[in-house]
C-alpha cells in the first residue's frame, strides 16, 4: 500500500526557498518559473523529487471542484519513455503527464476524455493523438478511433449545437488524427481503412458544409458553446451559416491527408484532386480571413445573407495556420507576434465576451497552450515559446493535476465546468518536451528531429526508452538554439532523420548550434474584454415615410455605456460611425450596428435586420391531430404558433414543393420557419437537413437544428440560401438528398411552418 505524500510546513518552505534563489526561467506580471518552482502571488508549487508535485495554492473560496495540494507518481511508469534533466519541476510535470495517461486509457483500450467525462469523443481524442497519444498510445488510439465511425463508413460528429453535425463540422480532425496513427506504425492495413472512411465522410460535407467561396460552414473547431462565442441572437441554423477559421483549416488539411493516402496507395489522379482542393481551400482561408490591420487570422465570418468578420484572435485556429502551413513564413511569423497574449497565456478567443462567465469565453486551456506553443517553435519565436510553455506548466504544477480550462483573469479553475485528468491537456503537456524539447517529429517514411530549447532552458536532457516501430532510441539533446550542430546515431555522425525500418536500440545525441533566435515580440497584453453587443430594431418612421421612404426606415439601438462610438453596417459594409443610437434605414438592405470603445475594441455586430421586399410561403397542411410527442416530464400537447398550417417531414415523407412566382430578375434568399423538438440546444444528434431544388436543380442546403426537448411550439428560422431567378413562376421543393443524411441516422425530422423569399440583390 502506497502512503500517501506528507511535507511539513518547514520542509515545503525550505524547498520553494531554495528553488526562489535561482533566476527566473519565464516571468511575466502573473507568475514566475525560477529553479524547481512556480510562483503566482503568495502560491508556489514545487518538486522535492521529479516524481512528486507540492503546492500551496488555493481556489476561488466556494467553488465546488476541491484543488489537490500533492502528487505523486500512483501508476508504474516505467515502460514510457523517461526524462531526465536536472530540473526536477520539468520532470515531475512530464512524469505528471505519463501518471495521469495510464489513468486514462480504459478497461476496452479506449482513451477516456477525462477524469469528469467518461468515453470517447471524436475532437478530444483527435487532438489529443495529434499531440501525442499516437506515439504514446499507438493501440488506445485505433480503437478509439474506429469507435467514431458510423455504420454507413463516416466520421462521427458527437458534439455541437444544435444537433451535431452540420451545425458542428469539425469531425474531419478524425482524418488528421488517424493519418498520424499510420505515420507512427506504418501499418498499411490501417492505411486501407482509413482512406474511404475519410474520403466519404469529406465527400458529404462538400455538399453541406463547403461554401462556393471556399470556406467550410459550422462552429468553431472544438469551441461548442454556442452562447460562450458567439453573439447571443444567432440561432444555430446562423452557427451553421458561419464559418470558422479552425474548422476551414482541418478541412484544408484532410484534404492533404487524403491526398498524401491516395499517393502511398497508386491512386495519383485521386492524389492530384485532393491536393488542388486542399490548394484551394487554403487560398480562400488566406483571401477571406486573413486580417492586415491586426497581422492574424479572423476567428470567423458570421450573418444572414451579407456575412461580416468576427476579427477576434482565436488561438487554436491561429497556430493550426502555422503548423499546417496555410500561413505562409511571413504571416506565421506575424501570427506569433500579435496574437494577444496575457500574463497568463494565449486565449481561448481575444477580445473576451464581457456578459459571459469563464469556460470557452474568458479562459485559457492547456492543450491548446500546447498548441500555440508548437506554433511558436516552428515559427522561431523563442520568447513567445517560452510564454507558451509556462501557460502549461504553470496549472499543471499548481493544481497538481491536467485540469480542463482556466480563468483568463486569475489562472484559478472556477469556470462553469472543469476536470482532473484531461486527456487533451496530458496530450499536450507530453508533445511540449517530446515534440518541441525534443523535436520528435514523425513522417510516413522515418523519424525528423527538429529540437527548439530557448536559451533559457539550455541544459542536457535525455528521453530514454523511446519507441519507434521496431526500435527503441534514447535521446540527448544538449544546448539551446533551433539550429543542429551535430546529429549522431550510435556515435557516428548522422543527418536528422531516422529511417522507417530501424531496428534494435540506438542512442541519438543532438548538440544544437547555441544559436542566438531572430528577434520577435510578443503582443502582451491586458485581459480585454469586448463591448456589449447592440440590441437593434427596424421601426417605422412617418416622417420618413412622408418622404416617401418604405416602411421599416428607421433603424435603433439601445445605447451602451462608456462606448466611444457606433458604426452602421448596410449589406455587411459600413455606411456610416455615429455617437447616436439611430440611423434613416432610407436604402432597403440588411442592417447591423457595432459598438467601438474607446480603445478601439469592437463589439459582435447587432442582429441583421432588413428592409427588403419579402415574400411568404405559408404551408397547406393537416394540423388539427398533430401533437408533441408525450416525454417523462411533459404529457402530449397541441402543436401551436403557426401560421395557417405546417407540413411534417421525414425519411419517408415526400417533397415539399410550391411555387414561386418571381417579378422581377435578381437574387433571392429563401429560408423557412420550423420546429423541431426532437433534441436540446447544446446536445444529441437529430439536426434536420434538406436541399433547396429549384426547377429541379440543388440551389443550397437548410439545416433545422434542435430547439428543445419536445419543444415543437418554438418555431424558428433556418439559414438562408441565396440563388439567382428570373423573372417568372419557378417550382421550389425542399427534399431529401442521400447527403442530408445526418448523425442519428434514424431521425431526420422537422415541421416547417411556412417558406420565406426576399430579395436582396
Amino acid at each position: 500500500m502506497k502512503t500517501p505524500l506528507k511535507f511539513s510546513a518547514m520542509a515545503i518552505a525550505a524547498l520553494a526557498s531554495a528553488a526562489g534563489a535561482r533566476a527566473d526561467i519565464i516571468a511575466t506580471d502573473a507568475y514566475r518559473w525560477h529553479g524547481d518552482t512556480i510562483s503566482q502571488a503568495e502560491y508556489f508549487a514545487t518538486s522535492p523529487d521529479g516524481m512528486s508535485l507540492i503546492s500551496t495554492y488555493s481556489a476561488q473560496p466556494g467553488y465546488f471542484m476541491p484543488i489537490n495540494k500533492e502528487w505523486k507518481v500512483k501508476n508504474d511508469i516505467s515502460s514510457y519513455p523517461q526524462l531526465s534533466t536536472p530540473n526536477k519541476l520539468h520532470t515531475a510535470i512530464y512524469n505528471l503527464g505519463l501518471d495521469e495517461m495510464v489513468n486514462a486509457v480504459e478497461p476496452d483500450t479506449t482513451l477516456r476524455t477525462g477524469k469528469e467525462w467518461a468515453g470517447v469523443w471524436t475532437r478530444d481524442v483527435s487532438y489529443s493523438i495529434l499531440l501525442s497519444m499516437a506515439y504514446m498510445q499507438p493501440e488506445a488510439s485505433k480503437i478509439s478511433l474506429m469507435k467514431k465511425v458510423t455504420p454507413t463508413g463516416r466520421i462521427v460528429q458527437d458534439t455541437g449545437s444544435g444537433g451535431a453535425w452540420p451545425i458542428s463540422s469539425d469531425r474531419m480532425i478524425w482524418a488528421l488524427a488517424a493519418y498520424e496513427v499510420y505515420k507512427v506504425t506504418g501499418d498499411r492495413q490501417w492505411l486501407e481503412y482509413i482512406y474511404p472512411i475519410i474520403a466519404n465522410s469529406i465527400a458529404d460535407d462538400e455538399k453541406i458544409t463547403h461554401t462556393p467561396g471556399g470556406l467550410v460552414k459550422g462552429e468553431t473547431s472544438f469551441i461548442d458553446w454556442r452562447e460562450q462565442s458567439y453573439p447571443k441572437w444567432m440561432q444555430t441554423a446562423d452557427i451553421y451559416r458561419s464559418e470558422a477559421l479552425g474548422t476551414s483549416i482541418v478541412h484544408a488539411q484532410a484534404y492533404r491527408v487524403l491526398a498524401e493516402i491516395a499517393t502511398e496507395l497508386g491512386q495519383k489522379a485521386a492524389a492530384k484532386e485532393y491536393g488542388a482542393k486542399a490548394d484551394a481551400l487554403a487560398e480562400a482561408i488566406n483571401s477571406e480571413l486573413w486580417m492586415d490591420d491586426k497581422g492574424y487570422y479572423a476567428m470567423y465570418n458570421y450573418g444572414r445573407n451579407f456575412p461580416i468578420l468576427n476579427p477576434r484572435a482565436e488561438t487554436l485556429g491561429e497556430s493550426l495556420a502555422v503548423l499546417y502551413d496555410i500561413a505562409p513564413a511571413d504571416r506565421a511569423r506575424a501570427i506569433t507576434e500579435n496574437n494577444p497574449t496575457t500574463p497568463f497565456g494565449a486565449a481561448i478567443f481575444f477580445p473576451q465576451i464581457a456578459d459571459m462567465p469563464p469556460y470557452h469565453n474568458n479562459s485559457l486551456w492547456p492543450w491548446v497552450g500546447a498548441y500555440w506553443a508548437l506554433a511558436n517553435a516552428k515559427a522561431g519565436n523563442e520568447q513567445g515559446l517560452l510564454e507558451a510553455i509556462g501557460a502549461v506548466f504553470r496549472p499543471a504544477a499548481l493544481f497538481t493535476t491536467n485540469k480542463e480550462n482556466f480563468v483568463l483573469d486569475n489562472g484559478d479553475i472556477a469556470t462553469e465546468l472543469n476536470s482532473s485528468n484531461m486527456l487533451w491537456c496530458l496530450a499536450g503537456n507530453l508533445a511540449i518536451t517530446q515534440r518541441i524539447l525534443f523535436g520528435i517529429t514523425f513522417e510516413k517514411d522515418g523519424l525528423a528531429f527538429h529540437p527548439v530549447v530557448p536559451k533559457a532552458l539550455a541544459e542536457t536532457r535525455t528521453l530514454s526508452n523511446f519507441p519507434y516501430r521496431k526500435a527503441t532510441l534514447n535521446i540527448t539533446v544538449k544546448g539551446y538554439g533551433n539550429q543542429i550542430k551535430d546529429f549522431t546515431l550510435n556515435g557516428r555522425k548522422h543527418e536528422p532523420f531516422l529511417p522507417a525500418d530501424i531496428k534494435g536500440t540506438n542512442d541519438i545525441v543532438i548538440t544544437l548550434a547555441d544559436n542566438e533566435f531572430e528577434p520577435m515580440k510578443v503582443n502582451r497584453t491586458a485581459n480585454v474584454k469586448a463591448p456589449l453587443t447592440p440590441i437593434a430594431r427596424l421601426s417605422h418612421s412617418p416622417e420618413l415615410a412622408a418622404q416617401g421612404v418604405p416602411a421599416n426606415n428607421l433603424l435603433e439601438w439601445n445605447p451602451i455605456e462608456y462606448i466611444g462610438h457606433y458604426k452602421v453596417l448596410r449589406d455587411g459594409k459600413v455606411v456610416a460611425e455615429t455617437r447616436e443610437t439611430s440611423y434613416a434605414a432610407t436604402v432597403p438592405g440588411e442592417y447591423q450596428v457595432i459598438g467601438v470603445s474607446e480603445g478601439g475594441i469592437e463589439s459582435f455586430a447587432s442582429e441583421p435586420l432588413d428592409n427588403f421586399e419579402t415574400t411568404v410561403i405559408e404551408m397547406p397542411g393537416e394540423t388539427a391531430a398533430m401533437v408533441s410527442p408525450e416525454v417523462s416530464y411533459q404529457p402530449a400537447k397541441p402543436i401551436s404558433g403557426y401560421h395557417g398550417g405546417f407540413v411534417e417531414v421525414d425519411h419517408s415523407t415526400k417533397p415539399v414543393t410550391v411555387d414561386l412566382n418571381i417579378d422581377a430578375d435578381g437574387t433571392y434568399a429563401i429560408s423557412a420557419v420550423y420546429a423541431n423538438g426532437n433534441g436540446p440546444v447544446n446536445t444529441e444528434n437529430k439536426c434536420a437537413i434538406r436541399t433547396i431544388e429549384i426547377d429541379g436543380t440543388p440551389a443550397g442546403t437548410i439545416v433545422m437544428p434542435h430547439r428543445g426537448v419536445a419543444n415543437w411550439n418554438d418555431w424558428g428560422r433556418t439559414n438562408t440560401v441565396q440563388t439567382d431567378l428570373a423573372k417568372g413562376t419557378h417550382k421550389l421543393a425542399i427534399t431529401f438528398r442521400p447527403e442530408d443524411e445526418n448523425m442519428n441516422l434514424k431521425t431526420n425530422h422537422a415541421l416547417i411552418d411556412r417558406i420565406i423569399i426576399k430579395k436582396i440583390k
